[in-house]
């Protein structure tokens, strides 16, 4: 099951990546929707399995937040390092001192890493349950839209997105489908499954608020945008309530 939802984020991320050439006037409200999706799915889905699935603390804090944290901050250094995944139309200036190798491809490389990490985390989300698995990839399918979008605008930026696209994302395909794979029939502990969810929605978090959320906003009205973002976590809530519920 893993494995066939991985294939449609597949397909997503494609489809992004076309409309962030062909049509790209109302791709703010998609990228709120996907914003609140993945807040919700955070919220209301993953912190509560996490909690229980490792109870261990650090120095008396629960320690799938502390996770949850690294997981955040670790996606954010390598960003910085590597400059990917930056706002496709952002308001603040490419004022970085990029080279367009590291944009164009280095940071795109960083991009495919992020997608495998979600490839695993669909794959392991199923290992709960079914319901948590659903609704992860509800929000990691929505999101794809974005990768496909910044895919697309990162190559443009190098200069040589014409050769390279299809290539990169045939690469985010087979990046996704791997670590689906893996995350289907990698064995871990409760524990050790609780620690991983919690690094993925440490990855959730910030990419939604430092990426997803900024684009979204970007350029347009912010009203319109604050209720797709509405919508969907309000959205995730409904799904996960209907999967508690079953």
């Amino acid at each position: 099951m893993a494995i066939l939802i991985t294939l449609i984020t597949v397909l997503a991320t494609a489809l992004g990546g076309f409309l962030a050439l062909r049509s790209r006037d109302r791709m703010h409200l998609l990228l709120g929707l996907s914003a609140g999706l993945l807040l919700g799915l955070v919220a209301f889905d993953l912190i509560p399995e996490v909690l229980e699935l490792n109870t261990q603390r650090l120095a008396g804090i629960p320690t799938p937040m502390v996770a949850f944290v690294v997981g955040f901050l670790a996606l954010h250094m390598m960003e910085r390092l590597f400059g990917s995944h930056e706002p496709a139309d952002s308001d603040y200036g490419d004022d970085h001192s990029h080279t367009r190798l590291s944009t164009g491809v280095i940071g795109a490389g960083a991009m495919v890493i992020h997608v495998f990490l979600d490839g695993v985390g669909v794959g392991l989300a199923f290992q709960v349950s079914n319901s948590v698995g659903f609704a992860v990839a509800i929000a990691v399918i929505s999101h794809a839209f974005t990768d496909g979008l910044n895919t697309v605008m990162l190559l443009i930026r190098s200069g040589r997105w014409r050769t390279k696209a299809i290539a990169l994302l045939a690469l985010d395909g087979v990046a996704r489908l791997l670590g689906a794979t893996i995350g289907t029939y990698l064995t871990l502990s409760q524990p050790l499954l609780g620690i991983y969810l919690a690094l993925f929605a440490g990855f959730l978090v910030y990419l939604s608020t430092s990426h997803v959320l900024p684009e979204a906003h970007s350029n347009h009205p912010s009203r319109w945008t604050l209720l797709a973002t509405l919508l969907g976590v309000v959205v995730m809530f409904g799904i996960v309530s209907l999967g508690e519920s079953a």
